[in-house]
């Protein structure tokens, strides 16, 4: 195990019935709050009423700002971040999912900066101060709610690129299951895929010999991830389901899951965030188009890894090693497949003939990603067996 040190400042209010206490909570971090959300299907479920209620019976004056993208794009945060400068606004709130408060964080980040919202993704600036970030969860899939990590879509350079610093830490994070009811049946089975990425893909990719403590937490919120968003797709108000779904997202992306790991790396989001980029494609069926062609590339890096996932994870018990490898990935497709999730470019809804331009940008980002190895050729042989 390597040295780490881990902090995080993020409180978690989580529980039926909390969305009440966002104004209560909010109220220490400012007076003015810019209120960010997507197109509105927040006012449609009664989640945006409940908020509205709550930031004035806590007397907090608020701007809206709606819109935000599924993938969320620079040129809406970079609007915000203005916005949130001529409002004179000293609080965010961010009311939604992944999008909403990657983008909320992006705004955060470009309301106290004379530049480019793009110059802390691009690393040209550091990230260092923000507004005090404040939410309400609605999509439980990302982890950015427990995290300091944003995720923004360059449409004029077709990058999609992610940062991770202190200061974009929430200061409260308010995680109600009931407010991922209304979500259906197909993105539930994306955000599942997404949250299950977040533990597997550091979980195959880090090299430390012995790490029983992470290697067991992971592979216990994997199943866990598994079983339960199952059943959330099944029955979306399965109460205890939601709930479990919401506390395995924010457990895997905390950090909890890298501290003294060393060299975890996230190909397959790297794979995914070109499809969601260029085609904006769901980042779940990305990410599960994009997994089984990547277990399989693996093989002759990460072999160890794969088979402790294929035995531990989806209980294969096969002895052959290679054997075993290939039982686990057939046995994760076959869930994707039960959920709905898409494991082909066809299910994906994308082109035949995106293949050319999809690895070209994956190449084109990989080196921003520390993935050197991931070239045009390396790329293509990775992803053909699922341009179909």
């Amino acid at each position: 195990m390597q040295n780490f040190t881990y902090q995080n400042t993020v409180k978690i209010v989580f529980g039926r019935d909390t969305i009440q206490q966002i104004g209560a909570e909010a109220a220490p971090f400012g007076k003015k709050a810019l209120l960010v959300y997507g197109h509105g299907s927040v006012k449609k479920n009664g989640l945006y009423d409940a908020v509205v209620a709550s930031l004035q019976a806590a007397g907090l004056e608020f701007v809206e700002y709606s819109g935000v993208s599924p993938n969320p794009r620079l040129t809406h945060a970079q609007a915000g971040a203005d916005l949130a400068k001529q409002e004179n606004v000293d609080l965010i709130i961010a009311l939604g999912g992944g999008s909403v408060i990657d983008e909320a964080k992006a705004i955060a980040m470009g309301a106290l900066h004379d530049g480019s919202v793009w110059d802390f993704y691009s690393g040209k600036t550091p990230a260092e101060k923000a507004l005090p970030l404040c939410d309400v969860l609605t999509v439980a899939a990302t982890g950015t709610e427990m995290n300091g990590g944003t995720v923004i879509t360059n449409e004029e350079t077709q990058q999609k690129l992610g940062l991770i610093a202190p200061c974009l830490m929430p200061k409260v994070s308010i995680l109600d299951p009931t407010a991922t009811f209304s979500l259906g049946p197909k993105y539930t089975a994306f955000a599942g895929v997404d949250i299950f990425a977040h533990i597997v893909e550091g979980y195959i990719t880090n090299s430390d010999p012995e790490t029983p403590v992470q290697d067991v937490y992971a592979e216990g919120l994997m199943r866990t991830v598994m079983e339960y968003t199952s059943r959330c797709v099944a029955d979306g108000a399965d109460y205890d389901a939601r709930a479990n779904m919401m506390w395995a997202s924010t457990m895997a992306w905390n950090g909890l899951l890298l501290a003294g790991v060393e060299n975890a790396v996230y190909p397959a989001h790297l794979i995914g965030h070109s499809m969601s980029c260029l085609y904006d494609t769901a980042h779940g069926a990305s990410l599960s188009v994009a997994m089984p062609c990547w277990m399989r590339k693996m093989k002759g890096f990460c072999k160890r890894r794969l088979v402790q996932f294929a035995r531990n994870v989806m209980g294969v018990s096969c002895r052959d090693e290679e054997t075993a490898i290939e039982q686990g990935i057939t046995r994760l497709e076959k869930w994707y497949e039960s959920i709905g999730a898409p494991i082909t470019f066809t299910q994906a809804e994308l082109p035949l003939d995106s293949f050319d331009r999809i690895v070209g940008n994956i190449a084109m980002c990989a080196p921003a990603w520390g993935l050197g190895m991931y070239t045009r050729d390396f790329v293509a042989d990775l992803l053909r067996p699922a341009a179909r």
